[in-house]
């Protein structure tokens, strides 16, 4: 847990691949609870393991109408290394909030985006990977009941991410998504899984965001060093994806999970329009 938490920053991640930001990656830049890589990761330990569930059958393919004629006015696709431009420009045109510009790491953004989208259902995300900058000021506590527990005040480090997710109409969100899906997809096999299916370890990410628990009361901390901790052990398993969701606020998280949920049924089984290919393959 930290005190400079950065939800924010997830949550344009999901906005971003999903197309949208979704909640903040939970990056710290003191205190997390858990240990922050500072390099851009490389497949989690167990990616021999999972690189062999991605090779199965797709499940959630979204497919490029190779037959149909491109639409009169599309235009290639950019390359990856030639997107960002792109990408914040849609952003801005999809959420209409010009303060996203600000929060958003300008460079890099669909590897970055894919690199924290699949790190969410591990144990931690790697700092340099995340698409946006952290909320400003410090992650606030209070004592309840004698129990240290996330203050209520703290939701409030996170509106102008949860204003962005919210301002993101789905369906051009996701038709985005679907019309760039290319450019996800290289991401993803550059980041080390060239027969995994990136569709597929999104819907798999949002499905654990969406069992993240809801608890009747505000969850105690513990804090044996530097770092907070959740007192109840069957929290502190979660993964840092469920993690920043319960650091949201249960207010937030319901609108987070709402936007997930509206962006997980138009995705499973869409299929891409006709585009140009990427020039960047």
């Amino acid at each position: 847990m930290s005190r400079q938490s950065s939800v924010g920053s997830w949550i344009v991640a999901v906005i971003v691949v999903v197309a949208v930001v979704v909640a903040g990656v939970f990056l710290a830049r003191k205190a997390t609870h858990e240990n922050v890589s500072t390099s851009v990761p490389s497949p989690a330990p167990s990616a021999s393991a999972t690189e062999a569930a991605h090779a199965a059958a797709i499940q959630h393919p979204i497919t490029r109408a190779e037959s149909a004629p491109a639409s009169a006015g599309s235009s290639p696709l950019p390359s990856l290394d030639g997107s960002d431009a792109n990408v914040t420009s849609a952003l801005m045109a999809l959420t209409g909030d010009s303060a996203l510009r600000s929060l958003l790491v300008p460079t890099q953004i669909i590897p970055r985006a894919v690199a924290t989208i699949d790190a969410l259902p591990r144990r931690m995300v790697g700092r340099r990977v995340l698409p946006l900058h952290g909320p400003k000021g410090a992650f606030l506590v209070t004592s309840v009941d004698g129990k240290t527990v996330i203050s209520t005040k703290n939701a409030a480090r996170y509106a102008p991410y949860i204003h962005a997710l919210e301002a993101a109409d789905t369906t051009q969100l996701t038709d985005w998504y679907v019309s760039h899906y290319p450019l996800f997809q290289q991401a993803y096999k550059q980041l080390g899984y060239p027969k995994g299916y990136f569709n597929d370890r999104l819907i798999a990410v949002i499905d654990n965001l969406l069992a993240t628990p809801d608890p009747s009361q505000p969850p105690a901390l513990l804090q044996p060093k530097v770092l907070y901790t959740y007192a109840d052990p069957s929290l502190e398993s979660l993964s840092a994806g469920q993690k920043m969701l319960l650091r949201v606020g249960p207010a937030n998280e319901a609108k987070i999970k709402a936007k997930l949920r509206a962006i997980r049924a138009r995705l499973v089984g869409q299929k891409l329009p006709a585009t140009s290919r990427s020039a960047g393959g």
